[in-house]
């Protein structure tokens, strides 16, 4: 079964054949980028502040007010949450062996009433220029698998560097509409998988970016 994820169903539609060589050939390893190393940092200070009050360093002490008012809500709070749905769109565990998708989420907090729920993404970018709710849909479509009380979810994403914060609302009597729009990519990347084909999608990142060298399309050949 093809399991996927937000952010590889995005490279798989950015380019099929990078998508192969990074997730399924395994021949080329992307170097970690330092802006990922230190976003992957800030989550890790938040989730440990968040859920077992350990002090967040020094360097990253401008999210705790962040923090805070998130902490400040009532209902069950959960950093770093992870999700996952079978192809059936039933909730799973994030291993299970029957798993489709899966997800995770930064801050998730089931509301007192049990009826709403705050969803948050911390970003690091610089901007909010080119903000994609897309992952914050994914997520929301999840939890209301996990959560069939919950009918509304106010979800964000929380740029702390940029100091910024796009919102949306997404309510369960939605979720139909949203799942259309994901079926699709991956009936695509289910028949790739099928057929074994893997055809290179020329795109932004060609130029200066992809790690596939050997590509007739990458422009650092």
């Amino acid at each position: 079964m093809t399991v996927w994820s937000y952010s590889s169903i995005n490279l798989f539609k950015q380019c099929p054949r990078k998508y192969y060589r990074l997730r399924v050939s395994k021949d080329i390893v992307e170097e970690e980028k330092e802006h990922l190393i230190y976003g992957n940092e800030v989550h890790k200070a938040a989730e440990e502040y968040g859920r077992d009050g350990k002090p967040i360093p020094k360097k990253f002490q401008f999210i705790k007010s962040y923090l805070d008012s998130l902490l400040s809500i009532k209902g069950d709070t959960f950093f770093e949450y992870k999700l996952g749905l079978t192809d059936e769109l039933i909730t799973c565990d994030f291993f299970d062996p029957a798993v489709w998708w899966r997800g995770v989420a930064d801050f998730l907090c089931v509301k007192a009433n049990g009826k709403e729920a705050v969803l948050i993404d911390y970003k690091t970018g610089k901007s909010s220029q080119y903000a994609d709710t897309d992952q914050l849909e994914l997520l929301s479509l999840a939890i209301f698998k996990r959560f069939p009380e919950v009918q509304k979810i106010n979800a964000g994403l929380l740029f702390v560097v940029a100091k910024d914060f796009i919102e949306i609302t997404i309510q369960r009597e939605h979720e139909d509409i949203f799942w259309k729009k994901w079926f699709p990519p991956v009936k695509r990347l289910e028949q790739a998988y099928e057929n074994d084909v893997w055809n290179a999608s020329p795109n932004f990142t060609c130029r200066y970016y992809c790690p596939v060298i050997d590509c007739e399309h990458n422009g650092r050949r």
